[in-house]
């Protein structure tokens, strides 16, 4: 895979599916604690905060530069303690005026904003936009390079991801539980001061900081799949210093974690039809050249065989049916990875699982030397704060197994059994389901693609319209997100918008 296919998958938007651990997050505060907030000034015990002055350094490749700026640990008693968040930019190239900054963030939760930036965004991003912002990103709380949240070690994630996530009877589901049990009292026992602290709400606080620190008088943003609630969170908060906010890949902040993690299987299932629908074209499709229907009939049944035995991987973790799905899905967020996995199950089918746990390990962010970067660790911990969980005990989710199984034949049983993990958190959620608003905010142009895995475009027409400022800008087209993926019609709307200030036309549809 080359680097902006690496980074799109395990930072902008792998940690939403929720394979191994939660649900897609959403949530944050109450409605009436965000508007209590929306119009306020700096609070005073907030002003050294927003006063602070940032060292800059050059760092990683030519032309960008980092920087450590403090939060308060707890908004609630901010003298008590800070938390220090990294930060990194590259100025604004030119020619043109300069239009401020532009933070990005990838999603997740637990993207690495800053390996985001440094990898893509401010590169990648088209020129006009880096010609004239400074394109900045500020790792969340918990994340990466900001006192990141740490759970297991090396081989105990190993053991972790193999865990069998269709368990077929009590002792199965026993296993599967002790699992998740051990997975948090590893986050509490490593990560305990930090726990409480990390959901949306807080991150998006920090953000108005950062703008703040930038001098900014109103925070310009592009925001991916998480990056879309992040980005929603902070209209809510503020408002009146929202500029111009660029959602893709949207969530949907009214749903709960259940109602959340059957929609994400549905999208799933969606686009695994899509490919399916590529892959029986195909000769050497290793799931026949029948209809889609017939092809995930048959990767459910090799993922059965894979449940019963195992195959080689030329590595001490073979692959079973947890890993084997992880992988699969994995190439679901851009369809330039369909010929991979292609070869990767056509090598799986006979016998030979390398590829397919590579797709799975780049899902993981694990390296070669065994080690992982805390993203799934991160993930868990902000979406098991902003939302109640999905299911609290194993019975609850055997009840709603037809409802998942239904929105997908293949991936339904897995996903809803991932769902449970929130149910033995260490840290009570802080968040609910609620919709936003964001009354008083600019335009915000909420971007959705009609086949995205995982965040599914019906999520996309609810934010829009729950938006008071949403504007929708639909890509008809598979994948995760749509901006810089090809579409010279979606890079225009959203080029013009951030350089221009004009929002595309509420509706509008691109290919």
């Amino acid at each position: 895979m080359d680097t902006r296919h690496l980074i799109r998958i395990s930072a902008t938007a792998l940690a939403t599916a929720g394979l191994l651990i939660s649900g897609c997050s959403s949530g944050g505060s109450s409605p009436s604690a965000s508007a209590s907030a929306s119009q306020s000034p700096v609070p005073a015990a907030l002003k050294t905060y927003y006063a602070q002055k940032l060292t800059w350094r050059e760092c990683g490749a030519s032309g960008f530069q980092c920087a450590t700026m403090k939060a308060p640990l707890d908004y609630r008693k901010p003298e008590r303690a800070d938390i220090k968040l990294a930060v990194s930019r590259k100025k604004a190239t030119g020619p043109g005026r300069r239009l401020g900054s532009l933070m990005v963030n990838p999603g997740g939760p637990g993207g690495s904003a800053i390996a985001y930036l440094q990898a893509y965004a401010a590169i990648g991003y088209p020129a006009p936009v880096r010609a004239r912002y400074d394109v900045v990103a500020v790792d969340p709380r918990g994340v990466a390079r900001s006192e990141p949240v740490e759970c297991l070690t090396g081989k105990e994630m190993d053991a972790y991801t193999q865990v069998d996530q269709t368990p077929d009877d009590l002792g199965e589901t026993d296993k599967l539980v002790t699992s998740y049990k051990k997975f948090a009292a590893g986050c509490a026992k490593r990560s305990a001061a930090i726990l409480p602290h990390v959901s949306t709400v807080e991150a998006a606080r920090d953000m108005d900081i950062l703008r703040a620190i930038l001098g900014d008088r109103k925070l310009n943003y592009v925001g991916a799949s998480y990056g879309t609630f992040l980005g929603a969170t902070y209209a809510e908060l503020f408002p009146a210093r929202a500029g111009r906010l660029v959602l893709d890949g949207a969530m949907d902040p009214s749903l709960s974690a259940r109602d959340m993690s059957r929609d994400q299987t549905a999208g799933f299932d969606t686009a695994f039809r899509s490919f399916a629908a590529d892959c029986v074209k195909h000769k050497d499709c290793p799931l026949g050249t029948g209809t889609p229907a017939e092809a995930g009939k048959r990767l459910k049944a090799f993922f059965g065989k894979l449940d019963a035995k195992p195959v080689r991987t030329g590595q001490s973790r073979p692959l079973g049916e947890s890993l084997a799905t992880t992988g699969v899905i994995a190439a679901m967020y851009d369809e330039s990875a369909w010929p991979e996995l292609r070869t990767a199950l056509t090598r799986a089918t006979g016998g030979d699982g390398a590829a397919l746990l590579a797709l799975a390990d780049s899902y993981y962010e694990r390296a070669d030397d065994g080690s992982y970067q805390n993203l799934m660790y991160a993930n868990a911990a902000v979406n098991c704060l902003d939302l109640p969980p999905a299911f609290t005990a194993p019975a609850e989710v055997r009840t709603a197994l037809p409802t998942f199984e239904k929105a997908s034949p293949v991936f339904g049983n897995g996903l809803a059994w991932a769902s449970l993990n929130c149910g033995y958190w260490p840290a009570k959620a802080t968040g609910t389901p609620h919709r936003i608003a964001a009354k008083g905010a600019a335009p915000i142009v909420v971007v959705g693609t009609t086949r995205d895995p995982a965040t599914p475009y019906k999520w996309a027409r609810s934010l829009a319209g729950q938006l008071a400022s949403g504007t929708l800008l639909t890509y008809d087209g598979d994948g995760h997100t749509a901006y810089g993926r090809g579409s010279d019609c979606i890079d225009t709307a959203i080029n013009t918008y951030l350089l221009e200030g004009t929002a595309p036309q509420n509706g509008k549809k691109c290919s």
